[in-house]
């Protein structure tokens, strides 16, 4: 009886021992892990989220092998609420996992953190641990929209975009003394949605590369009593070299204290002042300028000899905008043969060095030339049919601002997969379901 007893007591452990290790096992096979990862393309202003305390933020997907804490859930609950815009996230980059969950790559608007946040079972959707954030709200213009810098200088200046309220905000005029007299026209005014701070987007119509988001405090409708005064400084009259023409002419104003200004700092403002499209001749005042003076006092003026700009083709780079377009869109994405020639025939896209070009005016030349809408087929064809052809429909969602020969215009074009029966002719376009 004891031994019987002894035998049934080992051979239900050993069972126990078989469950334990086939559940072991099954458990192993069900590990968590990232199948795919994706970066977000689409534009950045609408990739912006806040944490809500719900999941705390990891280097890795938090639910993967070797994730380690950056943010607990205590602090993320904190940034969710907190009235700093530094302490919003941008999306850039997404996970899923094969348990069919989404993890969102996010980095603080001051780059201070960066990791994976549980972003909820649908894919293309901020939940989970985020939501979307509206970083501004628009705000009341204000009654006069002409303004000018209240004090030109390197405070207050310029931006891409209020700080903190779109990852990588940086300056676009690092020191606005140059544009102490220009007229500034403001088309937008909006609030950085936590601090409340009101800011103004100016264009200045003389030049052009001046431009961008300014605290408004740092602006006034008064017209600069000096209206830039020959007697208050330096009137440097510049003239194209090849021609002998005036191009432009720009009064430096001295401060208070300053009576003379040496030739070599003379020239640096020059520099700064120069027209757009334009590059000194001459490496150094001498060869500059049309005098010999050392030194200048106030209410002289000086010739500065300037050559044009060789024209150069404006850099553009075409990206698809929608994030769920599959990769062959992008891939697709080109400019058909007839609508590639109309852009090189126009001449607002090859202009002198230096120019600046706005969006505004790339995305009218773009519709023009009839890059607002296209279709691209491609060599592949549908599984189901082969007799349709996969094609791409873009249509032209927006352009950033450029600089001849500088920055070019990333331009975003929404995509449409559909099919078409021939390769040359796009006219019966079909929509993919």
């Amino acid at each position: 009886m004891q031994s019987r007893l002894t035998k049934s007591l080992f051979l239900g452990l050993a069972v126990l021992s078989l469950g334990a290790v086939s559940a072991t096992t099954a458990q192993a096979a069900k590990k968590t892990k990232v199948t795919s990862t994706t970066n977000l393309s689409y534009k950045g202003s609408k990739r912006n989220v806040q944490s809500n305390g719900k999941n705390a933020l990891y280097t890795k997907p938090g639910v993967v092998k070797g994730a380690k804490k950056v943010l607990s859930k205590t602090s993320m609950k904190k940034f969710g609420t907190s009235k700093k815009s530094k302490q919003y996230f941008r999306a850039y980059q997404m996970a899923k996992t094969n348990k069919g969950t989404y993890y969102y790559k996010v980095v603080s608007m001051d780059g201070k953190y960066r990791g994976f946040v549980y972003g909820g079972t649908k894919k293309g959707t901020f939940a989970g641990g985020i939501k979307k954030a509206a970083t501004t709200k628009n705000a009341t213009m204000p009654s006069t929209t002409t303004m000018y810098f209240a004090k030109p200088g390197t405070q207050n200046v310029t931006w891409s975009a209020p700080r903190y309220t779109q990852y990588g905000a940086s300056t676009k005029v690092s020191d606005t003394t140059a544009y102490a007299n220009d007229e500034l026209i403001v088309t937008k005014a909006v609030k950085k949605s936590r601090e409340g701070t009101l800011y103004y987007y100016v264009k200045d119509a003389k030049n052009p590369e001046v431009n961008g988001y300014i605290y408004y405090k740092a602006l006034t409708a008064t017209k600069p009593a000096t209206d830039a005064s020959a007697k208050d400084g330096v009137t440097f009259n510049y003239i194209n070299k090849s021609t002998g023409t005036k191009v432009d002419s720009k009064i430096y104003a001295y401060a208070k204290d300053v009576t003379t200004l040496a030739k070599a700092d003379a020239y640096t403002q020059a520099e700064n002042l120069k027209p757009a499209g334009y590059t000194l001749a001459g490496k150094d005042a001498d060869t500059t300028f049309g005098n010999v003076a050392d030194t200048y006092a106030k209410d002289t003026t000086v010739t500065v000899y300037v050559t044009a700009n060789n024209s150069v083709t404006l850099s553009t780079t075409l990206k698809v905008y929608n994030g769920d377009a599959d990769a062959d869109a992008q891939t697709s994405l080109k400019f058909p043969t007839a609508v590639n020639t109309a852009i090189q025939a126009d001449a607002f896209f090859k202009q002198p060095s230096g120019l600046a070009a706005t969006a505004s005016d790339i995305e009218t030349h773009l519709k023009a030339d009839g890059a607002g809408d296209f279709t691209v087929v491609t060599e592949k064809t549908d599984p189901k049919d082969s007799t349709k052809h996969i094609a791409y429909k873009f249509t032209l969602n927006h352009a950033t601002d450029a600089v001849f020969g500088g920055t070019a215009s990333t331009i975003y074009y929404n995509a449409q997969k559909g099919f078409v029966t021939s390769t040359t002719s796009v006219g019966d376009f079909t929509p993919a379901n």
